[in-house]
This record gives C-alpha cells, structure tokens and sequence, in this order.
C-alpha cells in the first residue's frame, strides 16, 4: 500500500510541477513552524530543525519575536512541504504558510540572507519503507517577485473595505506612526504615517503601501498572535467557541467546570474554559473560589456585578485573567494565563479572544472529571494557593487585635486571620518572641481571651488551643498537658515550661486554665538550631503577655474571678470563639 501511495504522489507531482513552471514570476512563501520571543532560544530551536530538515532559516518578525521557517519555495511546493511534515510529525501540527514579508533580519543560519535569493524547488516524494509520505528535495533557485508600482498599489488599495482600512491604521498605530482617529480614511494624516512606515522598512517613502507592504505590516501586527498560533477553535463538549493560542496550548482534560488546555511551550501559557449550569449564587462562589487557586494571585483589580465578573492577578511570575457571566441558566467564561514581563502580546492575544468569544448550545457535563484523583488542595485538577505558614493566634480586645508569636509572621509578604482577612504587625518584641497583628478592617470576635492574674500551680492541668494541622481541619483543637515549671530551662522569669506535645501550627496560641482564662502564649518549639525535646514545651507567661499589651496600648480583659473548671466541650467551645489561624504568605 506505502509503495501505491507514492506512486500516486508522483503523478501529482508530475501535474504541479508544469503549472508552477508557467508562472513568469512565482510568488515566494515559506512554512512557519515556531516562534520565541527570545533570540537565544530561537536560535537553538532553528539549530535543532536544521540538525533533521533542509531549508531552516531563521529570521526577526518584528516586535521582539523570531521566526522559524522553511523555505522559500513556491506556493504549490509550500504545501507540499507542510504537508509532508506534518504528517510525519517533523514540524508542529499548527505551521503554516506565510509570504517573504511577514520576515526582516535574517540570523539562522549565520550571515545568510536567503530573503535576497529565490524560490527553493519542489521536493521530490520519495517512498519509504515505513510511510507513504515524500522528503524535500535538493533546492533549485528561481527569481524572487517584484512589488507593485505606486499606481498599481493605488488600484489594489481600492479593493480594500472600510474594516481592511481601518486595520491598517490600527497596524500603524500599535506600530508608533499613526495617532488620529481609526476612521478607515486615507487622508494626509494616514499617509504620512505609511510613509513614515515605509522609511522606517526599507521601502521607498510613497505613502501608499503595496498589497506586499499591506500585508507585511498587518502580519508585523499581528505577530503577537502569530507566535502563539492564534486560531478559531470550537469546544462542543464546554459550549465554547473563540480565538485560541493553540501554538501554545493544547487540550488536555475536562474536570467541571473547567476545560483544561495546558501549556505546550516553555512560556507556561495556559487557558481555561469555564462552563457550568448554575443561578446567581453558583457565579458569586465561583468568584470566590477562583480567587482561592494559585493561577490567580491576590494583587489586582477584580469586578463583579449581578451577572458577570472578571478577574485579573498578578504576582509569583503570571499575570492571570478571567471573566465569566451567566445567562439562562449557564455560567461561561474563560481564564489565561501568561507570564509576567509580556504585557504586549498578551494584551493582543487577550483582546482576540475577549472580542471572539461565543457562547454556544450546552454547558460541560458536571460529572466531567468525576473519576479524577481527588486531593484537598486542588479545586477541579488546579492547587490551591497556600500560605508559607499556617499558624496560631488569638483576639485580645474586641476589635479583632491578634496576639501570635513572632515568629510565625517574621518576613512574611502578606499576613491573614482565618484566610480571608488582610492584617499588619502592630509591633514585635524579640525578648519575648511576641507579636501584635492588627486587621485592615475592624472585626468582631466570638470570644475575646481574658488574661489570668498570678501564677498557675505547678501540675495544674492546661490546655493549648491551635490550628494544629495549618487550618486543615477547618476548626482549632485543644492539647492537653500539665504545668512543669513557672520557669526557663535557664531561669528565664517570663517562660512557662509545659509538659505537653503541641504541633507546630500550634504556636502563637492561647494557653489556657481549666476555667478558659489565658495562663500565656505557646512559643515555637525551635530555638535557632535547637529543638526542644518531645513533651516539652514553652509558653511566655500571663506577666509576659501583660507587659507586650501594655506597652502597645492594648487593653486585654483579665479573667478577675475564679470560677469552676469547665467542662471539655464548653471549654473547646470558647477556645474555637478566640483562637485564629494566622496566615503568612510570601
């Protein structure tokens, strides 16, 4: 069957050939098959097509981004190449053909500069032994075209429709010439910015470009778009239909609400489609959870009305947008995310695919991606931002003011209480390893903790309350332990030596009597390069705890009466009311 095959692609071959041969002057095009905003690594990917195919050149596309293409070849052979190669996978699935003016400087292979030259002959289809596709042959050089006169480039501008001139002035602005109205008009204004264009190319200053110049700045243009291979892409399974940068991105799996198209690129550029049935309500806990995964960092604006919502983050090296709305009962949207320090071909890409985005029949399956691992920290296959360290604390006045222990929040970029509160260091006392967390807005706490005057007894039983697993478990929980010292291993008046087995999340939090008044804070279990053994452990003392208070102006309620011991339940139930995690993000 292979050698049938080839057969049959040598007769076509036979019958391309003569018609090309009767084109006086045959247009020049090449198969583009990548491109890198960096010259270094446009270079080694050029380096690494050259080592298995012919024809590899490498030139700049404008904007700061390179090409990498095959060629020149004549039309019908372009295909032919793009055909071939895409069939034996030797080039990516989404090349295509480009004309000579989409390129500029050549730097693969080092000081060619084949855009001077011709055509490269058709290859010969060769049969193999296991595929039934042709390899290119040996070149052939042909003359290149030449561009129209002045009065030809008047008579094809004629052709142009009013949206094709405004593209052209929109080109010529995002390029720096043109700063008037896009109106589609030609006047003096719009000519001196083609000429002005023109000079700048290499091309002679007429101020009337030719269908070649048209098509090189609209493809200088849209290089942005080029690069990521931006094409028209319909998701019947999400009911989504719209410009996406299949170069860098693929599908990869569906877990409702989402249609994962993960990145195929080093720029880590992903995309998701969001498609859910749902009310109000679901489109308001969507924002919310959104704003609770990793691709969608806490700095920047967010928006949000009855029906719809966008959201953009930036931070941690990407720049994540989203944008959703609801109507008849289905909720559709997307999220892109790009990396930091490329705004401009972002914001083109973005503004295809905002301004193409189509709702069609039908939303995702909810049961898509049910069978899917399941795991606490991922939201529908994505992670779920975390903070650095997750802590203990607990209210002090009625205000919200947190007291926690230092250094849970040393070199934190952002401090939280229970997640979803923003809250800044009021003051910090390195001899006591105490710290003061103010919230940016006044919160209301269930229980206020109340400061126990004097010294509890040795042996007394005590209690720590904090988020023992880092917030896991949604909810503080009580260790149990006795008093074994009013003192530091070295005499130290202001610490409390426990005999008691705490995690680490539970530091920063309130110990506590059998009554629920606060004996101190637990402190840490390390000390620089030392750790303390298991079931022992420090608190800073009640005395301790005053003086910090005092000394910032916190005023803590103090627990005057001593009432009976309560039991476990009422005792976990004020713990809960005043403990709190406290959230340290980088």
């Amino acid at each position: 069957m292979p050698r049938v095959f080839a057969a049959i692609l040598l007769v076509l071959f036979s019958l391309i050939r003569p018609a090309a041969a009767q084109q006086a002057v045959p247009e020049v095009a090449w198969v583009q098959i990548e491109a890198h905003p960096s010259l270094s690594v446009a270079r080694d990917r050029a380096e690494a097509f050259a080592a298995r195919l012919e024809d590899v050149n490498g030139f700049a596309l404008g904007g700061g981004w390179y090409g990498i293409a095959l060629g020149p070849y004549a039309p019908a052979d372009a295909e032919q190449v793009l055909r071939v190669y895409r069939l034996r996978g030797d080039i990516p699935r989404d090349s295509y053909i480009v004309g000579s003016d989409s390129y500029s400087q050549q730097f693969w292979p080092p000081d060619a500069d084949v855009l001077r030259q011709g055509t490269l002959a058709a290859p010969a289809p060769t049969p193999e032994t296991n595929t039934a596709v042709a390899e290119p042959a040996a070149p052939a050089r042909t003359q290149a075209p030449a561009d129209e006169t002045p009065a030809q480039a008047r008579r094809s501008e004629q052709l142009l429709t009013a949206q094709d001139r405004r593209d052209l002035q929109t080109a010529l602005a995002a390029a720096g010439f043109y700063n008037a109205a896009i109106d589609g008009a030609f006047g003096r204004g719009t000519r001196a910015s083609m000429a002005d264009w023109q000079a700048a190319r290499g091309y002679e200053a007429t101020g009337v470009l030719t269908t070649l110049q048209r098509r090189a700045l609209m493809d200088e243009y849209n290089a942005p778009l080029i690069s990521v291979g931006m094409r028209y892409h319909r998701d019947d399974s999400a009911g989504i239909a719209m410009q996406m940068p299949l170069g860098a991105v693929k599908f990869s799996r569906y877990e409702s609400p989402f249609a994962h198209y993960d990145a195929t690129t080093p720029d880590g550029i992903r995309l998701l489609l969001i498609s859910q049935p749902g009310d109000q309500a679901t489109l308001f806990g969507l924002y919310d959870i959104l704003q609770t995964l990793e691709i969608v960092p806490t700095t920047g604006p967010r928006a949000k009305d009855r029906d719809s919502f966008t959201i953009e983050g930036r931070g941690q090296g990407i720049v994540s947008y989203t944008q959703a709305s609801l109507q008849g009962g289905e909720i559709k949207g997307f999220t892109l995310v790009w990396p930091e320090g490329d705004e401009a071909r972002r914001d083109r890409v973005l503004t295809a695919m905002r301004q193409s985005f189509e709702r069609l029949d039908g939303v995702l399956d909810p049961a898509a991606g049910a069978d899917a691992p399941q795991d606490v920290d991922l939201v529908s296959g994505l992670a779920v931002r975390k903070p650095r360290l997750s802590r203990s604390g607990f209210y002090v006045d009625a205000r919200g003011t947190v007291l926690t222990a230092a250094a849970n929040v040393a070199g934190c970029g952002r401090i939280t209480l229970d997640h979803d509160y923003e809250a800044q260091v009021m003051t910090t006392d390195s001899a006591t390893g105490l710290a003061l967390l103010r919230p940016t807005q006044m919160l209301a706490p269930m229980t206020v903790a109340q400061l126990r005057p004097g010294a509890p007894r040795l042996g007394d039983e005590v209690a720590v309350s904090g988020y023992s697993y880092g917030g896991v478990l949604g909810a503080a929980t009580l260790t149990f332990g006795t008093v074994a010292d009013l003192k530091g291993l070295n005499g130290e008046a202001g610490l409390t030596r426990l005999a008691l087995s705490p995690l680490a999340g539970d530091a920063g939090g309130p110990l506590l009597d059998q009554t629920g008044a606060v004996l101190g804070v637990l402190l840490p279990a390390t000390d620089g390069a030392q750790r303390l053994p298991d079931g022992v452990s420090f608190a800073a003392n009640a005395g301790t705890v005053a003086s910090v208070l005092t000394e910032a102006g916190v005023e803590m309620r103090q627990n005057a009466i001593a009432g009976a011991p309560l039991p476990p339940d009422d005792l976990s139930r004020l713990a809960l009311g005043m403990t709190v995690l406290v959230g340290c993000w980088d």
